[in-house]
């Protein structure tokens, strides 16, 4: 075992130390940045310790998020208290979480019987979540409201990238962005007019306790088959915001993966979602229009102006293509 595996060990089981636990075995599991997971058995039961790559006051949001959903019958994983009763263990300027663990397997949303689950779970997740108060000091995330600036936000960085681009005429990757950027912008400022004219702002215009969290990074890896159940899983950047959002990123995600736009299987999806909350057709219209902006355009191209050579025109063209397709697509189901 090398000094790093070594040391990882250590940290975890001084860290344990404050849980008043020893553990029969403790192995790591993943180490990304500040991120980093640990499994453990204690008395028969596994255990998964987590290092947080988040604020004190984040990580009061995110925790006492998943707290609340578990209490109120919600699918996620227990928190178990440190010996001291807290939830959040600080050790040398740190934060870890211990969390039960989840013996199940990853749903591959690929197959459409996970995916009637998943779905399925995403919603319950969504209805347990709502009424949550987090605490006072807490730093509050919410995406309540913010479309619009988003969606202008991220348009005027693609209009910034292409005046950098004209500026290399030479470079092949600039020449194609330039070449099709202008569609997209146009399909910005298409999605700006129609958010702005939907009954976006009344839907937001909620308390948050009356809101749901939505997960923002659910799919597979994040929901897990136990017992016939969809666990849901990895809730460090739950915000307040519409049930929306995690359905555009599920939706577009397949749409990307399969380059389909069919309606038919976008209803599907909304079928199995439905089963545990049912949307209204306002909900339904900010989806489409979510679904309309391009969204996987500007995340292939926004660091495009940093390195010219990160992405290649022919990648530039595809996805140009794919958003103006699934734009008329989309523009004729609204």
């Amino acid at each position: 075992m090398d000094n790093e595996s070594n040391n990882y060990l250590s940290l975890g089981n001084k860290v344990l130390l404050d849980y008043a636990i020893k553990p029969l075995s403790l192995k790591i599991l993943h180490s990304k940045g500040l991120k980093t997971l640990w499994k453990l058995t204690y008395k028969n039961t596994t255990l998964c310790l987590k290092r947080l790559n988040q604020s004190f006051e984040e990580a009061l949001f995110s925790v006492n998020a998943q707290i609340y959903i578990l209490e109120n019958g919600g699918m996620v994983p227990k928190i178990y208290p440190n010996a001291k009763g807290n939830f959040i263990t600080e050790y040398n300027g740190q934060l870890f979480i211990l969390y039960s663990w989840i013996e199940g397997r990853d749903m591959n949303l690929d197959n459409p019987k996970d995916l009637n689950m998943a779905m399925q779970s995403l919603s319950n997740f969504h209805v347990k979540s709502i009424g949550y108060e987090p605490p006072v000091n807490s730093k509050i995330s919410s995406k309540l409201g913010n479309w619009p600036r988003q969606y202008e936000s991220m348009k005027n960085r693609m209009l910034k990238i292409k005046e950098i681009c004209i500026q290399a005429p030479t470079n092949a990757n600039y020449l194609s962005y330039v070449k099709h950027i202008d569609p997209i912008i146009e399909i910005c400022n298409q999605t700006i007019y129609l958010i702005n004219h939907s009954s976006y702002s009344d839907l937001c215009n909620i308390n948050q306790k009356d809101s749901c969290l939505c997960h923002q990074d659910f799919g597979t890896g994040n929901i897990m088959l136990e017992d016939g159940k969809g666990i849901v899983i990895d809730l460090d950047s739950v915000t307040y915001d519409l049930p929306s959002r995690d359905l555009r990123k599920i939706i577009g995600k397949r749409m990307i993966k399969f380059n389909d736009y069919s309606i038919d299987n976008i209803e599907t999806i909304l079928k199995f979602y439905e089963t545990n909350n049912k949307l209204s057709s306002n909900d339904k219209e900010v989806l489409k229009i979510d679904l309309m902006f391009p969204h996987w355009f500007f995340g292939l191209v926004k660091t495009l102006h940093k390195n010219a050579n990160s992405i290649n025109s022919d990648k530039i063209s595809a996805i140009s293509s794919f958003e103006q397709n699934k734009f008329s697509t989309l523009q004729k189901w609204l």
